[in-house]
């Protein structure tokens, strides 16, 4: 057999192709230019480690992307001062995609902007830039010193991944969700899972996913320590895509025979809606295990779930409803463009009706920073990516993370609860 005959994963061809290589095997070291190097506040420490090798110019001013989107607007001194060198940084280097503080967070502006397509290499200063996958791109978070030899020489070294091949059958019942579907995943495989592996999504579920919920799959698969995961491009993926970027692409698939560090089924019709509790995302339960647990902070929102379909979900179970009196309930869209959409919408007055209080894009209290942080003995069901100890404030404090419809429906009623339209 042909060395190029060899059967290869997603992750395989794509490095592959980067190298200008038939075949690579796993476990090989390449070097490897990316299509995009994205970078959010944490650009100033790139920056700094930049100035540090010496070179004047980086390597492609088109092919950085910097989205200012987690401490915004700045919550300290010392962030206003590392927001300003990364606004002079780019003028210096004439950075065209640069997107200052409001326009969104970093993941969801990428995949708005087009700036994420099938088959590319997409290398990001945070972790969840697994969350390209959704349109067929290798998606990889890296350290800010790799970034900053990134902008230097346009290059990286990359371990080619094995692979972790999980397949999704059936049809999701009333009041289940991606999120539900990628948690139960999580609590089977743990958080090492598919340490430095790639991922790769298959089976007839996912004909039924938007994009938005792919993401929220691709996203999350880095708490089971993925170094990338993908959703095979389909119609759907070309339906997304052609409003918003012009241009030809070239999707990738494995081929028949490719080989898989290991496999997971999952029959998703028996599924019911999942949490994961504190304080760790591969602690996974059914919300049945928690019904009843008191909740202070309900937080909708984060490039996991804070999209206009997330949103949607919520809107529709906190219309004419109020929240507990005892529960703060923080909205944060994951864009402008969502917020705008959402406004159009009337979800907006919803919200606002109910008693949330929303907040411009950004990445909010996901990361601890501000906007909602938790006080000592709180409890937070939040529909965010992690539940560490301390992660969203007071060591003391608990958070559970589940989907937009298990976040709003305990809101309401001040405790976690089951959606209703799982109920009926």
């Amino acid at each position: 057999m042909r060395i190029g005959k060899l059967p290869q994963t997603i992750a395989q061809k794509i490095l592959a192709n980067k190298t200008g290589r038939p075949f690579l095997g796993i476990g090989e070291i390449v070097e490897v230019e990316p299509d995009a190097a994205m970078s959010h506040d944490n650009a100033a420490l790139v920056i700094k480690q930049f100035h540090e090798i010496g070179i004047q110019n980086v390597w492609n001013p088109k092919k950085i992307a910097i989205i200012l989107d987690h401490r915004i607007p700045a919550e300290s001194v010392k962030t206003a001062n590392a927001h300003r060198l990364i606004r002079e940084f780019v003028k210096e280097q004439s950075i065209l995609n640069f997107f200052d503080i409001g326009e969104g967070i970093c993941h969801q502006v990428m995949l708005e902007q087009g700036l994420t397509l099938p088959a590319q290499l997409i290398l990001g200063t945070d972790s969840h830039t697994t969350s390209y996958g959704c349109v067929g791109a290798f998606s990889a978070g890296i350290g800010a010193t790799e970034m900053a030899a990134v902008w230097a020489t346009g290059k990286l070294w990359l371990m080619v991944p094995e692979t972790v091949l999980i397949t999704m059958h059936g049809t999701l019942r009333p009041g289940v969700y991606a999120k539900d579907l990628i948690l139960d995943v999580i609590g089977k495989l743990g958080a090492e899972g598919a340490n430095y592996q790639s991922v790769e999504f298959c089976g007839d579920t996912l004909s039924t996913l938007s994009i938005s919920e792919r993401f929220t799959l691709c996203n999350l698969s880095m708490e089971m320590g993925a170094k990338c995961a993908f959703v095979i491009v389909d119609g759907v993926t070309d339906h997304y895509l052609k409003d918003i970027r012009s241009g030809p692409y070239k999707p990738v698939e494995a081929d028949s025979g490719a080989v898989y560090s290991k496999t997971l089924d999952c029959d998703v019709g028996t599924l019911e809606p999942q949490l994961a509790y504190p304080h760790q995302v591969d602690h996974v339960q059914p919300v049945s295990a928690w019904v009843g647990k008191t909740i202070h902070q309900a937080f909708l929102g984060s490039c996991t779930n804070g999209r206009l379909d997330d949103l949607a979900i919520a809107a529709d179970i906190l219309r004419k409803r109020k929240i507990h009196p005892d529960v703060r309930m923080v909205v944060i869209p994951a864009s402008r463009t969502v917020h705008r959409e959402m406004s159009k919408q009337g979800l907006l007055d919803v919200f606002l009706e109910a008693g949330c209080v929303v907040l411009h894009s950004g990445c909010g209290p996901c990361l601890g920073a501000h906007q909602g942080l938790l006080a000592d003995g709180e409890v937070c069901i939040a529909s965010s990516n992690r539940n560490f100890q301390g992660r969203m404030g007071s060591p003391k404090a608990e958070v559970f993370l589940a989907s937009p419809a298990v976040v709003a429906t305990s809101a309401v009623h001040g405790s976690i609860q089951l959606p209703e339209k799982y109920r009926h």
